[in-house]
């Protein structure tokens, strides 16, 4: 269930992101779905594996380059899917904290009352 209402916290704040940036576009609510499946399936396994590749370099930046991990994963998941385009590794970083922040809020708002 959880995972669930993550993909769909993914959805939304994907479609908000891409209303936002210029260079951060989606072709339609569908294949912000898909992006968002494969953006949990990246961030489920990808994810982990670079955190832990680039554990030293995080440490020294006080944990700040887990955006640059974030820009990476989506990067990694437009490239998976016509129709999902990122113009750039600034635009994928933008879009990585907006994301981050968006998750964090809707998380804690809406999907915690729901689960209790």
């Amino acid at each position: 269930m959880r995972w669930l209402l993550g993909i769909l916290v993914n959805w939304a704040t994907l479609m908000i992101v891409a209303g936002w940036l210029t260079k951060f576009s989606i072709d339609g609510a569908g294949v912000a779905l898909l992006a968002a499946v494969i953006l949990s399936i990246v961030n489920g396994i990808v994810r982990p594996i670079l955190i832990f590749l680039t554990l030293p370099i995080t440490v020294i930046t006080l944990g700040l380059f887990l955006l640059v991990i974030n820009a990476i994963t989506l990067l990694i998941t437009a490239s998976f899917i016509d129709g999902f385009v990122i113009d750039g590794f600034g635009t994928a970083f933008i879009a990585g904290i907006i994301i981050s922040i968006l998750n964090t809020l809707i998380q804690k708002l809406v999907v915690n009352r729901v689960t209790r």
